[in-house]
């Protein structure tokens, strides 16, 4: 049975109140127990010797990046035996990690298609559902150049279609490596124009929150 597979068939069997589920992977070739390890970075994986044990919490659509995760072990070859260690139940969550987030590309896509049609520029964020994934979200962002905002998990960015930001296809590009590693991530767009045409200036001034241009 794949690793998939065996996921799904642990999931069905935990509690309709499960909040958070530990697991552990024991890799049948202890060596690629750390590339499996290195493919649960989201899910903050220990190793020891061919053992890879995760944990994945309900809230914010981990669920189904879990789901993903264990599609991609499978693809890349690695075989083992998954059991479920323990299931806990936790405190309600903030009713705004209830929902199951889509993957992030799906999110840019229906952002985008909202849009007028002849849309110019954007001022974007991207919310990551954990400040444990800060460092990586920005790597794998690099190409938007993003910018932190104030304490918040997340990242405010451009995107122009005159060049003045990044282009509409590399930042669905960028979410979607967001979505292969697994990071729960919400999008949004702040602000949008549309038919603007720049003369001799690298693109619009926005102001938000009371502060000064960015």
């Amino acid at each position: 049975m794949s690793v998939a597979e065996q996921y799904r068939e642990l999931e069905s069997r935990l509690p309709a109140d499960w909040a958070d589920a530990r697991f552990v992977l024991s890799v049948d070739d202890a060596s690629r127990a750390e590339r499996a390890a290195s493919m649960l970075t989201a899910f903050q994986p220990g190793r020891v010797g061919g053992q890879v044990r995760f944990s994945v919490p309900r809230r914010g659509g981990r669920r189904e990046q879990a789901r993903r995760m264990m599609e991609r072990i499978d693809r890349e070859g690695i075989k083992g035996e998954l059991e479920l260690v323990t299931a806990s139940e936790a405190p309600p969550e903030p009713a705004e990690f209830r929902a199951e987030w889509a993957p992030a590309a799906e999110q840019w896509d229906g952002a985008v298609a909202a849009l007028p049609v002849d849309w110019t520029d954007v001022y974007a964020q991207v919310e990551l559902e954990s400040s444990d994934f800060l460092d990586r979200g920005a790597l794998l962002m690099a190409p938007l150049n993003p910018a932190r905002y104030g304490d918040s998990a997340g990242f405010r960015f451009r995107v122009g279609r005159h060049g003045y930001g990044a282009a509409p296809g590399m930042t669905r590009r960028c979410f979607e490596r967001i979505d292969n590693e697994g990071i729960g991530a919400r999008v949004t767009i702040r602000h949008a124009l549309a038919d603007t045409k720049p003369v001799m200036t690298q693109g619009p001034v926005w102001y938000l929150d009371g502060g000064g241009p960015v």
